[in-house]
């Protein structure tokens, strides 16, 4: 398995936005404290994975809001930090996953999160 790895830092007023990639078809950004990346997998089983990640890193989910298109799950961590997953159908096979913790970001914990996502579908 080839994976390439790429990063490219923008620095505009005061706020940095560093993007990445891993394999085909994945893309990465953080903007803004918000956590923006596109999933290989079809809507339904990144819902399902997000909700496994959640319980599996033992956070408090407080509510979830599914229609057929969109997904947003909120649950808390142990420091009551407000954590909000945004899923999103681009296309079939593609959802778009959005992850901010706390108010203004918090970007390990939400690298974190992608990751046991990913590690889940």
């Amino acid at each position: 398995m080839t994976v390439a790895l790429f990063a490219a830092v923008t620095v505009n007023s005061g706020c940095v936005a560093v993007a990445a990639g891993a394999g085909a078809g994945a893309a990465v950004a953080y903007v803004r404290g918000q956590l923006d990346a596109t999933l290989s997998a079809d809507f339904d089983k990144a819902v399902d994975a997000t909700n496994r990640a959640i319980q599996q890193l033992q956070y408090a989910k407080v509510s979830e809001h599914k229609d057929a298109l969109v997904d947003t799950l909120v649950a808390r961590n142990a420091d009551d930090k407000k954590i909000e997953v945004r899923l999103e159908t681009v296309s079939r096979g593609v959802t778009k996953v959005r992850i901010r913790v706390g108010v203004f970001g918090d970007e390990p914990t939400s690298i974190a999160i992608l990751e046991k996502i990913k590690a889940n579908l």
